[in-house]
C-alpha cells in the first residue's frame, strides 16, 4: 500500500517541479498537462493497486486513487493531491483504531509522504508566513 502511495507522490512531486510558479490562464487556457508516459505510469500504479487490493481493508481507497488519477491526467495538480492526503488520513485513523498494524518505519514513510504533498500545495512558502492569521 505504501509503495503505491510513494509512487504516486513521487510522480506528483516530479510533475510539480516542472511547472512554472504562475501561468496566466489566458496564456495556457487548458493548463499544463503531464507527459503521456508519466500519466501512463501513474495509471499503471493505480490499476496495479486495484487488481491487488482484492477484498482487503484497503479496497475503499480505489475511488480516491481513481479521483487522483483523473485529476493528474487533466493536469490538475491540487485536485490530484487531495485524494492522496485523504488516503493518508484514513490510514492514520485505521492505525489509531488498531484496524491495521503499522511499523515505526511505515509510520515515518506516511509522515514523509504527507509532508511532501503538503509542500507541493500553495501557501507553504516562507514569504506567506503569517498569512491568514488575521490582523
Amino acid at each position: 500500500m505504501l509503495d503505491v502511495i510513494g509512487s504516486l507522490v513521487s510522480a506528483l512531486k516530479a510533475y510539480s517541479a516542472k511547472l512554472p510558479t504562475v501561468v496566466p490562464l489566458s496564456v495556457m487556457p487548458g493548463g499544463i498537462k503531464p507527459a503521456l508516459e508519466v500519466v501512463a505510469a501513474y495509471e499503471q500504479t493505480v490499476f496495479r493497486f486495484r487488481t491487488q487490493g482484492g477484498t482487503s481493508a484497503f479496497r475503499r481507497f480505489n475511488e480516491l486513487f481513481l479521483e487522483s488519477l483523473e485529476a493528474f491526467e487533466g493536469g490538475r495538480l491540487l485536485s490530484a493531491i487531495q485524494p492522496l492526503l485523504t488516503v493518508l488520513d484514513h490510514l492514520d485513523r485505521m492505525r489509531r483504531e488498531k484496524e491495521i498494524a503499522v511499523t515505526p518505519a511505515e509510520e515515518k514513510r506516511m509522515s514523509e509522504y504527507r509532508a511532501t504533498l503538503n509542500r507541493i500545495l500553495p501557501g507553504n512558502q516562507p514569504e506567506l508566513e503569517g498569512a491568514g492569521k488575521g490582523l
